[in-house]
């Protein structure tokens, strides 16, 4: 790319996309070229590289550039010269609403534990991209240098060694945290139930995404919460408008988001709009509870931002665990509640006491031995490689109509399929062969998106995941064929 100046009145990374974009329409940047670095570009275009990396990361959603690792990007080639186009934002409608899940929820779920099921429709990734064996190895050796003593006297706080390597881990991000600003919990889930619970009262409204994760919506029902469903964008992420709108509107007393490789739609909030964020909710003083489980699942060679690292008044409640990116059986996960620490922590006493002391130490023994960097690098391009399978798969052989965007990380691809056919009824057709997916209504409160499926590329890809997309495809064919509904497209 020559050296040349970004338009005006966008964001800068949002300019450099595009003008990339027109470079590869125009034939002047075809499939199989290299990009410039990421150095030659700061220079041609006086942009930081965090700004490229954003810009990079958005082509890639829009599947027009590839990371190869220890390469650089790459013009990719686009199937029958053109990529589906991408499902639009949604539009709830506005005000909270009581939440009534579980029953669907459970039913859904129930199949993808099933013999047999190929799990297009699962939450988790495939036990055999985990470091396993280490991990056993570490739970004997952690085991063994627990001291009698310590299996006591860690329940609680929990194991100090683990919650000094999970704050070794926040540096990266510039966050500064001691041990003691660290809650150990069983996974992730029960890490967002706990800060959910400190920041909120029965009765009280909750911001969520629209689509989002059903545990959340189970997570209000609970409690007696309503959610006020906020549009998402595909790519990255909740729309600060209208957010901006309903705050004044309707005083929710928390939001809770996943702003990196959220699911269902794997969309990435940029950095630049983590920090709006954070600043908008500074300025209501309203907590954010951030589920940040697939942040270690980013491509190219930065991680993304979590929005903790622009809090600087602890409103952010920080959740993640190590189910997704290393010991998916372990269940350990962990919150750092900012200004709710001691909040959390008499909830977690009241609640389950405390973790695994020996689970927890097994994952300190394997942190502190190293490797844990080396592990996610082949972690990443596994799920890398298995994503563009997915995303060129279901380019190639679902029917017209169908919308999509590959995720520049995490392992879900969101499919808008053509509003003819019923992803529940679709989710039972599947079913009856062996495939299990996630339809669209159990990441809605008002069970919504009914012509939307979320599809897993946890799994290595091989026949039978070949084989149940094209079952899948024709299913939906066969869904439209038989259907007399001429309603246009719509999300939500």
């Amino acid at each position: 790319m020559s050296t040349t100046a970004l338009p005006s009145g966008t964001k800068r990374y949002e300019a450099l996309a595009t003008l990339v974009e027109r470079q590869i329409d125009r034939g002047m940047l075809r499939p199989g070229d290299r990009l410039p670095s990421v150095r030659q570009t700061c220079i041609a275009h006086s942009v930081s590289p965090s700004t490229v990396f954003q810009a990079y990361y958005l082509l890639e959603g829009r599947g027009r550039i590839r990371a190869v690792p220890r390469s650089g990007y790459y013009v990719t080639a686009r199937p029958d010269g053109k990529l589906l186009p991408e499902p639009a934002t949604s539009r709830p409608k506005s005000g909270p609403r009581t939440c009534d899940v579980n029953d669907f929820v459970f039913e859904i779920l129930a199949t993808v534990r099933a013999p047999g099921i190929v799990p297009l429709g699962s939450a988790l990734p495939a036990a055999a991209l985990f470091p396993l064996e280490r991990l056993r190895r570490a739970l004997v050796t952690g085991a063994r240098r627990l001291t009698p003593a310590a299996m006591v006297a860690d329940l609680p706080p929990g194991n100090l060694a683990l919650k000094r390597e999970i704050a070794r881990r926040y540096v990266q991000y510039g966050i500064a945290l001691a041990p003691d600003e660290i809650v150990l919990t069983h996974g992730a889930i029960e890490a967002l139930h706990l800060c959910l619970q400190a920041v909120t009262r029965p009765g009280d409204a909750v911001v969520v995404e629209s689509p989002t994760f059903y545990v959340a919506l189970q997570a209000l029902q609970r409690l007696g919460l309503r959610a006020i469903e906020v549009p998402t964008h595909v790519r990255d992420g909740i729309d600060l408008a209208r957010l901006a709108e309903v705050l004044d509107l309707y005083k929710p007393q928390a939001i809770w988001l996943t702003t990196t490789f959220q699911n269902p739609l794997g969309s990435l909030m940029p950095n630049d709009k983590k920090r709006e964020l954070v600043a908008l909710l500074a300025r209501h003083q309203v907590p954010l509870i951030e589920d940040d489980v697939y942040g270690e699942l980013y491509e190219g060679p930065i991680a993304p931002m979590p929005a903790k690292a622009f809090d600087g008044a602890g409103l952010v409640l920080h959740c993640s665990s190590f189910s997704k990116c290393l010991a998916p059986g372990y269940r350990v996960g962990w919150a750092a509640p900012g200004r709710w620490t001691h909040q959390v922590e008499r909830l977690k006493l009241m609640t389950s006491l405390s973790g695994s002391i020996p689970v927890q130490a097994a994952i300190a023994q394997y942190l502190h031995e190293g490797g844990f960097d080396r592990h996610l690098r082949t972690l990443r391009e596994r799920l890398r490689a298995q994503r563009d399978r997915m995303f060129d798969a279901v380019n190639r052989k679902f029917p017209p109509g169908t919308l999509t965007v590959r995720p520049a990380g995490g392992y879900f691809v969101w499919v808008e399929l053509p509003v003819s056919v019923d992803a529940v009824k679709l989710h039972r057709l599947a079913l009856a062969d062996q495939i299990s997916i996630a339809p669209g209504p159990m990441f809605s409160a008002r069970g919504e998106f009914r012509h939307h499926v979320r599809l897993s590329c946890g799994q290595p890809w091989d026949r039978s995941q070949e084989k149940a997309l094209d079952t899948l495809a024709r299913l939906a064919r066969e869904a439209m064929a038989g259907s007399t509904d001429t309603v246009p497209h719509t999300t939500g």
